[in-house]
């Protein structure tokens, strides 16, 4: 069982000016999926500092394997995820959110506009997902059936990604 960790990014949610919708819809989407369980959900305000410091602390106290931010990759001002996110990753992994915005774009061109990051730090990855519940769950449904491996690799569970020839 994979541990998820979410967190929402809301100014509004946080402020209690609205309700988070995101958030839960990603929680019933993964935990759908049978292997992932959300052990962690935080609504935090768009704030650089305040992002940094959960992604940390989830991350170097190994809390989650896999950590979905959602909001905050757009143009606003306040959108600050990406860049909080690559602030506090070691390694980036470009072609998950390369593959989420060129499978989006298939159903809106608007996606192109997206500025999430995927990453990793310690033994969890870390991806940036956008603040409507249809575009996150879309997102996250491009490139799901590929993170088990991927965890599986970074925890050291798996260790062949290559597959076997038979002579």
């Amino acid at each position: 069982m994979f541990r998820v960790a979410i967190i929402t990014l809301s100014d509004k949610g946080y402020e209690g000016k609205r309700e988070d919708i995101t958030g839960p819809k990603l929680k019933e989407y993964v935990e759908s999926i049978g292997n992932y369980k959300v052990v962690s959900y935080t609504l935090i305000k768009d704030d650089e500092d305040t992002l940094k410091k959960n992604l940390v602390e989830i991350c170097d106290n190994n809390k989650a394997d896999l950590v979905l931010t959602n909001g905050g990759t757009g143009f606003s001002k306040r959108d600050i995820t990406p860049e909080a996110t690559k602030a506090i990753i070691q390694k980036e992994i470009p072609g998950l959110s390369e593959y989420m915005r060129m499978e989006s774009t298939k159903i809106t061109k608007k996606a192109i506009l997206s500025r999430g990051i995927s990453g990793i730090r310690g033994n969890s990855i870390i991806i940036n997902l956008p603040g409507s519940p249809k575009g996150a769950i879309e997102n996250l449904s491009f490139i799901i059936d590929v993170l088990d491996h991927g965890i599986e690799i970074l925890t050291g569970e798996a260790t062949e990604c290559a597959t076997k020839i038979e002579k």
